[in-house]
């Protein structure tokens, strides 16, 4: 994901600092941070927002695995009442200067991130797999959708159904 301006969860780390025998990150979004997000994302709240990562590699090429976990409070599409839950993505990204392979071609293989002025925004890294655990329907547990049924009008079509043909 390449921006630009840094959104509201932004932690922009040297690769230099980086490399070395399997690094570590932590990310955790401050209350600020998290309710900036949750106004991006459209939800009521979000809140507990970290994200660890190890990182392995060459200055030129990393690998960040790990996971971004949170718990959010979202809409019930059926009940329309607000409800939390928690979210946990496993993160598994590859990075790069933007150096292209002699002789690979380019849409045979996935592309890596760019690694922007040789730094790696783990905040947005972060944010992104946070957006992707969000459930685009949330339902509040238990809850089943009933279709609403009105009246006892047979349809439009009804009369169609009543055919001599049909009468027996």
């Amino acid at each position: 994901m390449t921006r630009t301006t840094p959104g509201p969860l932004s932690r922009q780390i040297r690769v230099d600092r980086l490399v070395g025998d399997r690094a570590g990150v932590t990310v955790e979004a401050t209350p600020e941070e998290s309710a900036a997000l949750a106004v991006d994302f459209r939800i009521p709240a979000i809140r507990d927002l970290v994200g660890r990562f190890r990182v392995a590699g060459a200055l030129a090429r990393l690998q960040v695995t790990g996971t971004v976990e949170a718990v959010v409070t979202q809409v019930c599409t059926v009940t329309l009442e607000p409800f939390e839950s928690q979210v946990s993505e496993e993160v598994d990204v590859e990075y790069s200067d933007g150096a292209v392979s002699l002789g690979v071609d380019p849409e045979a293989v996935d592309v890596p991130d760019l690694i922007v002025n040789g730094r790696v925004d783990f905040g947005a890294l972060t944010a992104e797999f946070l957006a992707l655990g969000l459930d685009a329907f949330p339902r509040k547990p238990g809850t089943v959708f009933e279709p609403v049924t009105v009246g006892d009008d047979e349809g439009p079509f009804a009369m169609l159904r009543k055919t001599p043909a049909n009468d027996g």
